[in-house]
């Protein structure tokens, strides 16, 4: 006897299925796509990093907050060393070596300290756009720097804390070449990289920290000043649900100081709840606006550069979504997951997510109700197709809870809302409804999906 696999299982076999797509091959769609992808951490600026460090005891640069070149003159004339560092406030690595959209070159300048020239150089660098190797071409916009005093370094170590996956836990990254591109430092010399795990349970020892110092080659009288601020620096990862602190470079001055001259910081979004302080830190401004939006209303959103819209519920259901369309000749617009318990306004919001991007000429809607009603969803289709006026076709896939009711829903909307009910199928029509779309709007044509029904039952299109 052949026993047929159910519906359930051939959805949860496709699910597993993309999983094992993105082990494989990371995701066709993603691949081929260069996007900014999103991730689950809080990043905030230097300053504010350096005021958490200095709770610790971590002894920092002097350092004064400036929003626009008189405040960055005056943060200077406070400081009254002859020399002062100006540093962007951009959340993007590389900035010392990036340029402004108005070709000003470097995000961090050592200058005279002088009113003249600090306002001159500040007002390069304000209110304009940032690009550096991480920002992509439209760059970040630098709304604040950091007047620094002045130093003479003797000696510059890299330091930071961050969790790994492979050991489960955090580790401690360190180097004797420090205030340097460190990914160029790894892939040029590897061994130059030291890393020691550590056991969250037992914590970092002062034994552990002595031992970093002494293979990164801090010289003996700086020991134990050096090991005392690595472990404050612990103490601030573990405190604060850090997944990041970076220290590059942690430096020895020539008046023997040991000192962190810059730090990067960042914290798990899952603690938000507990490290409220922290989390109103946040600058929106440093984020792309879609990203922002997407969070409010608890989406997962990445946006790529393809003509299809996607909502769909479930990260691995999503994958093979973006795999499917691109096989039948497609190509995602984004990655848009709802998560298990979606409310009719995320689904709206959703809506308006994916209509933003110009280059949408279909959506495609496929859920899963497993935890999630498929009612639900519907209602939030109509509801979004009603309130956005969407100029783009929907073609929808729903499968699981309250199917039937969904259908229903969708069916007596009277709205022309396509569907299917196999996802091969509804992704081929998605796909042939995309290329139907782009090529009128080529020819200056617009696509509407007409009131009347095919013999299918669809919607029929007028041009």
């Amino acid at each position: 006897a052949v026993r047929i696999p159910s519906r359930l299982e051939f959805d949860v076999t496709l699910v597993n299925m993309a999983f094992l797509l993105r082990a494989q091959r990371a995701s066709t769609a993603l691949h081929k796509t260069a996007v900014r992808i999103p991730c689950r951490r809080l990043n905030i600026h230097e300053i504010d990093g350096q005021t958490l460090m200095k709770h610790y005891g971590i002894p920092i640069a002097r350092g004064i907050r400036a929003m626009n070149p008189e405040e960055a003159a005056d943060g200077a004339a406070v400081l009254g060393t002859s020399k002062v560092v100006l540093k962007a406030q951009v959340l993007a690595g590389g900035r010392g070596k990036g340029t402004f959209k108005n070709g000003f070159q470097g995000g961090v300048h050592v200058v005279d300290n002088n009113p003249k020239t600090v306002e001159e150089i500040a007002g390069k660098m304000l209110g304009q756009q940032l690009v550096t190797k991480q920002t992509g071409e439209e760059g970040i916009p630098c709304n604040m720097l950091q007047v620094v005093e002045g130093l003479q370094v003797e000696s510059e170590y890299y330091f930071a804390i961050l969790m790994d996956r492979a050991t489960m836990g955090p580790c401690v990254v360190a180097s004797k070449f420090g205030g340097m591109d460190i990914e160029g430092v790894a892939a040029k010399d590897p061994s130059a990289i030291i890393k020691t795990p550590v056991d969250i349970a037992d914590g970092f020892s002062a034994e552990q920290a002595m031992d970093i110092a002494t293979k990164i080659g801090i010289p003996d009288k700086y020991k134990e000043s050096a090991t005392q601020q690595m472990q404050q620096l612990y103490n601030l990862f573990i405190d604060h649900d850090c997944t990041q602190i970076e220290i590059n470079p942690l430096a020895i001055t020539k008046d023997d100081r040991v000192i962190c001259l810059d730090a990067k910081l960042n914290f798990d979004d899952n603690a938000e709840f507990r490290q409220s302080k922290v989390f109103g830190l946040r600058d929106v401004t440093q984020e792309n606006p879609a990203d922002v939006e997407a969070a409010k209303y608890d989406l997962n959103y990445i946006n790529l550069d393809g003509t299809i819209g996607c909502l769909v519920n479930g990260a691995g259901l999503a994958m093979a979504t973006m795999d499917i369309i691109q096989l039948y000749g497609g190509s995602p617009a984004n990655f848009l997951d709802v998560g298990g318990s979606a409310t009719a306004q995320q689904v709206t919001a959703a809506f308006k997510l994916i209509t933003k991007d110009p280059n949408v000429s279909c959506i495609l809607v496929n859920i899963f109700g497993g935890i999630m009603r498929c009612d639900v969803i519907a209602e939030g289709i109509v509801q979004a197709t009603s309130e956005l006026h969407l100029e783009v076709p929907v073609v929808v896939r729903l499968q699981g809870t309250n199917r039937e009711e969904a259908k229903a829903i969708i069916k007596n909307s009277g709205l022309p809302i396509l569907s299917g009910d196999e996802l091969d199928d509804t992704a081929s029509k998605a796909v042939d409804v995309s290329k139907i779309v782009e090529i009128a709007r080529k020819a200056g044509l617009k696509v509407e999906l007409a009131d009347k029904e095919a013999p299918s039952g669809n919607p029929l299109f007028s041009i």
